[in-house]
């Protein structure tokens, strides 16, 4: 049988790996947001790309949209 300062060491070292693996988790988010938003390909507005590339054809294909409503 564990005395309690025996757990207490236990649960302080699984909190340690606990924190120390959702640091590594949250530095690997920041950095994949970070290569997207530097991405050249990246567009924040999907409207304004397919205005800016695709034009006319955008247009003709969604001035129905509303007619399903």
């Amino acid at each position: 049988m564990q005395s309690k300062a025996e757990r207490l060491e236990m649960i302080k070292a699984s909190a340690k790996r606990f924190q120390k693996l959702k640091a590594q988790e949250a530095r690997f988010v920041r950095e994949e947001k970070r290569k997207v938003e530097s991405d050249e390909r990246y567009w924040t507005d999907a409207s304004a790309y397919a205005e800016q590339y695709y034009g006319e054809t955008f247009r003709a294909t969604t001035r129905f949209d509303n007619d399903w409503d």
